[in-house]
């Protein structure tokens, strides 16, 4: 399979709807759950991209450009951006959807960095074989 045709296929989308208990005081998400949210989306696509154990080693910048307020709908899409020999980032970006109308805003997007390690967690290659299921 080519680098091209890994990536697309590694893409991931993941739906939330944003309930009481995961907002703060303002009643918009807290910023560690949309972290939270991203890091796992992150491991997923990484995960699906090279089909090993991935470790997070690094977030970048991570941009809150709109609230996201109670009541509504998230999604996460995660897309691998680079590829290295045993490390590859991820970009992650989460939209708010109002649940009954449809207004969709970019509201956070960030990156992470996920390395590839074996049973002894050491780094090995990103690329080389795939595990067979």
């Amino acid at each position: 399979m080519n680098l091209q045709k890994r990536i697309t296929d590694s893409e991931t989308r993941i739906f939330k709807a944003v309930f009481p208990n995961t907002t703060n005081h303002y009643d918009t998400l807290f910023g560690g759950t949309a972290m939270q949210l991203m890091d796992e989306v992150a491991f997923i696509t990484a995960t699906r991209f090279c089909r090993k154990r991935v470790v997070t080693v690094s977030s970048d910048k991570i941009d809150f450009t709109q609230p996201i307020p109670a009541g509504t709908i998230v999604e996460l899409i995660g897309r691998v951006s680079s590829v290295g020999n045993t490390s590859l980032k991820v970009q992650v970006e989460i939209f708010v959807e109002e649940m009954y109308s449809s207004t969709r805003l970019k509201a956070v997007h960030g990156s992470f960095t996920f390395v590839a390690i074996d049973e002894h967690k050491q780094p090995v290659s990103v690329l080389a074989e795939e595990v067979q299921l």
